[in-house]
């Protein structure tokens, strides 16, 4: 009875232990950006907020980043920036689909196939190794994943180069997030 007690005891400790950590108990997951008010609307004429992301969009079809648009931005922003992940993925931290920045202060749509054809547009490399934009493209019999399409309007201009990683923009965007925003929507592959 003593030895249950003591190795509840214990386990209890360890639970405890792991609940106050810093990191959540997840050393290898990237940092997430630092907490701002959510008051951009983002928006798409793709699809609608936790829908069915259309398969032209994802890696089974054209692979080209939807059009979004968004409303509320904060007057003193200088730039946007922009990260598609699927925290869903089959590993401790979310799949980076799309890193973008150097998103002029005064727009408020990304047209379709940005990631193609917006030549001041900088965009980092994504899990897939690509720079730019790679669509959803969820492992086969996985379920349904969520695609995060997360804007953030910053107060001051990145000076990050081309090419950079998800965990780079967000150290260079740490101290700097006026505000966001962010659209979900879904895909399963077939």
């Amino acid at each position: 009875m003593l030895k249950n007690l003591r190795t509840a005891c214990a386990f209890l400790l360890a639970a405890m232990l792991a609940s106050c950590s810093n990191d959540g108990g997840k050393s290898n997951a990237k940092p997430e950006a630092e907490s701002a008010p959510m008051s951009i609307t983002v928006e798409s004429t793709a699809f609608m907020a936790g829908e069915k992301i259309p398969a032209k969009f994802t890696g089974e079809g054209d692979d080209v980043s939807p059009a979004l648009r968004w409303k509320g931005a904060p007057a003193g922003a200088k730039e946007f920036a922009l990260i598609c992940d699927d925290p869903d993925a089959p590993r401790a931290e979310p799949w980076v689909h799309w890193v973008a920045w150097s998103i002029p202060a005064d727009a408020q749509e990304l047209p379709e196939s940005a990631s193609r054809s917006l030549k001041n547009l900088k965009e980092g490399e994504n899990d897939f190794g690509n720079p730019g934009y790679n669509g959803p493209m969820p492992p086969k019999g996985h379920g349904v994943h969520h695609y995060r399409f997360k804007l953030y309007a910053l107060k001051e201009a990145l000076d990050l180069k081309p090419g950079a990683s998800c965990s780079e923009l967000l150290a260079a965007m740490k101290g700097k997030i006026l505000a966001q925003g962010e659209l979900i929507g879904a895909y399963e592959r077939k």
